[in-house]
């Protein structure tokens, strides 16, 4: 982990220490015991990008060398690309699309992954305008009928408000939970 006066710190109490060290510190502790699982909710929330990647470093020699398995709970999708090999994304507590991370990277098929990923700068096209998601988080003590994401999905149509969308097989482990796609039902 590379913690700075490690006995130190070991001896200090959580709220000495700083932002940037807490989530190492953290982690490291987690990391010592060679878990089976690490779960993170936001390991990398509110820091720079050199702090994040101290922080994600360790999470993938476990995965290497004992077979940790890590589960993210993030917004942070750079973070998940460094860590994870499958992503989840999720609206309003559902999953609505599930693939290895490079895939899901490379072809989102949800709308609200294609969303996420279209706000986002890129690299390699400089001047690309940047989209957002129109509309607002729903509420979840009363959300929305059928799939979640058609009050804000550009392509929605009526069978979106009806029932929620089955999860389909898009292949090469890809599955998504919209009704533009059509690929045979996963688990039934």
């Amino acid at each position: 982990m590379n913690i700075a006066n490690p006995s130190q710190v070991a001896r200090g109490y959580p709220h000495e220490l700083s932002g940037a060290m807490l989530p190492r510190t953290m982690i490291a502790m987690a990391l010592s015991t060679e878990p089976d699982i690490l779960l993170a909710g936001e390991p990398t929330a509110a820091l720079d990008v050199t702090i994040q990647a101290q922080v994600l470093k360790p999470m993938r020699h476990p995965r290497e060398r004992v077979g940790t398995a890590n589960l993210l709970l993030a917004h942070d999708l750079a973070g998940i690309v460094e860590v994870a090999g499958r992503v989840c994304g999720m609206y309003a507590g559902q999953i609505v699309e599930q693939a290895p991370v490079r895939d899901l990277f490379r072809r989102p098929r949800h709308p609200c992954t294609q969303g996420l990923l279209g706000s986002l700068p890129r690299v390699d096209e400089p001047g690309r305008q940047l989209r957002s998601i129109t509309g607002s988080v729903p509420d979840l003590i009363h959300p929305p009928t059928g799939g979640r994401f058609h009050p804000r999905g550009p392509h929605a149509m009526r069978a979106c408000k009806g029932e929620r969308p089955p999860m389909t097989d898009e292949g090469a482990a890809h599955t998504v939970a919209c009704y533009l796609y059509h690929g045979p039902r996963v688990g039934g």
